[in-house]
Formats: C-alpha cells, structure tokens, sequence
C-alpha cells in the first residue's frame, strides 16, 4: 500500500496536468475528480491484476516468496520517489515489473520472460506511438473541424470537454494502477499458502483497499510531475488538453480490456507529445523529452536493481 500511495500522488499528473495548465478546471476540483475517478475505475481492473498475479514471475513459498514481493515493492517505491523528486514522469508499472523481476532473480523466484514480452514489453512499445499519433491525428482534426469557429468560445468548450477527458482518463489510470499492486498482494498469499500457485483470481477486498490508497495518494497531488507534464513538455491550448486526455484514456481501455499492464505515464506523455507537435513542433522542448526518454529506459534496470539489492539484504532473515 506504500507503493499505491506513491503511485498515486506520481501519478496524479496523467489525469490533471492539462486540465490544470489550460484552466478548465482548478488544482483542488481536478485532484478530486481524478481521485474519484480513480476509485471507481479500480473496480473495472481485474484482468490486469490476474496478469501480474500470474504472469510476470513465480513465487517461492514461506519467506523467500515474501522477501521477493517486498524486494519489488521497496525497489519500485524508492524509484517512485527519485523520479518524483527529479520530477520525470516516469512509469510506476515499469518500475513495480521491474522490481519483481529483480527480486525474483535474487530471490529465488522465476522471471516468466515470454509473458513479459507478450504482455508488457510489445504493449509498452506500442502505447505510446498510438498515444504520439493519435493526439496528433486528433488535434489536427479538431483544428480543422473548429477552423471557423469563434476562439473564445471553442476555448471554452474544449475546456468544459476537458472535465470529461480528465475523467475518463482518470478513470483508466485507476484501471491501470490499482489492479498491479494487488496482483502483487495476490502473490503474497500464494507465498503465504492462502492461495494456491495456479489460481489466478484476486480477491475483491485486495482491489478494494489498493482502489482506496490509489485515490488517497492522487489527492495529494505530485506537484513537480503535474508542471512538467502541463507546461515544461509544451505548453498546451484546451483542444490540445482535450485530444491528449481523450487519446490516452482510449489506450487504456483498450489495453485494459486485454490484460495488459502498460504505462499510463508512457501513454498520456506521448499523447501530449503528439498534441503539441500538432500545434506547433517548435513549441515542444525536446530537451525536456529527451530527458523523460533517459527516465524511462533506465526504470527497469533501476527499480530491478534496487529491487535485487533489497532482497538480498533480506534473505539472511528468512
């Protein structure tokens, strides 16, 4: 639950940030939808949390099983907590797969490397190039569909569209989100012996406590991510908000849908990315993306490492 709350104040930018930025809606209103939202979307997540309950890694049983779930689960908060400092939105999903796959390597776990490629490693890839393209295909609709329209007025009707965009991507995040960790609660029981190694089902009051801590940590806000996902990538208009939101929370349902855990962070960042190319690709700073690029690739290593170094420094107790 440590992790799910940093999950969520980390994460709290992927539903808000563009809805902060162009005004449609104020910091505290969006911190409460977003945190409702995703609430409610914990509940529709199930599918997500029997993929990494079941097929990222295997679990030992008694103590080795348990110092593996907290090596991943350690692992990944304190790489939560760097990037958030650092201000990087960088995945939470890539850093918790990463831990466990870390963890399991010291641990004595086993790494079920082609489910790791089938259903997190090709969807993590092509989310964000649907994310890049479709906001920019979606932008460059809008501007075409509004090209005689009166500014004012669809400003502010793409702003008062944004409260539902915000929502609807708020409400896959919690999809996303809150569904990982209790899959990885679910492994903790098998460890335990409270659930057998081959039921891939995870309790009800699992996805409902995660579901609570989620929103908690997204109310309180990850400030430093909600600026650089709002302004520092580019500054975007309320069209450009509204095709991001629209075009990651698609993403998410979609990939919801199968099963697969990919990054909320990855998808609305490359949504927003595309968005503002769209407007203008001189507007976008690629220094700022190419740094967010750096985080990304180094969250697996990095959370596996740490991860690793956690459950060896564990193992002696078991």
């Amino acid at each position: 639950m440590g992790f799910t709350y940093t999950n969520g104040f980390h994460d709290a930018a992927n539903a808000i940030a563009t809805s902060v930025s162009t005004r449609a809606l104020t910091p505290r209103i969006a911190l409460l939808l977003a945190a409702v939202m995703n609430l409610v979307g914990a509940f529709a997540g199930m599918r997500v949390a029997e993929t990494v309950g079941s097929d990222i890694v295997a679990v030992p049983t008694g103590g080795r099983g348990f110092v593996l779930c907290i090596g991943a689960l350690v692992g990944a908060t304190a790489w939560n907590l760097l990037t958030w400092w650092r201000g990087m939105p960088s995945s939470s999903t890539h850093a918790l797969i990463g831990g466990l796959g870390g963890a399991a390597l010291t641990a004595g776990g086993t790494v079920k490397w082609t489910s790791i490629r089938d259903s997190v490693a090709v969807p993590s890839v092509v989310s964000p190039v649907v994310g890049l393209a479709g906001g920019f295909l979606l932008v460059l609709a809008a501007y075409w569909l509004f090209r005689r329209s009166s500014p004012s007025r669809t400003t502010r009707g793409f702003r008062y569209a944004q409260t539902v965009s915000a929502a609807a991507m708020a409400f896959g995040h919690g999809m996303q989100d809150a569904p990982k960790t209790a899959g990885v609660v679910a492994l903790a029981l098998v460890a335990g012996g409270h659930q057998a190694a081959d039921d891939t089902s995870v309790p009800w009051w699992v996805i409902g406590v995660a579901a609570v801590v989620l929103a908690a940590g997204t109310y309180a806000g990850g400030w430093r991510i909600v600026r650089t996902l709002g302004r520092r990538i580019v500054p975007v208009d309320a069209a450009q908000g509204f095709a991001a939101e629209t075009t990651a929370a698609s993403v998410l349902y979609l990939a919801t849908a199968t099963g697969a855990p990919i990054s909320t962070t990855h998808t609305v960042t490359a949504a927003v990315t595309g968005a503002g190319v769209a407007g203008s690709p001189k507007s976008v700073r690629w220094g700022v993306v190419h740094s967010i690029l750096l985080a990304w690739v180094l969250t697996f290593p990095g959370a596996g490492l740490l991860a690793a170094l956690v459950s060896l420094l564990l193992l002696p107790l078991t």
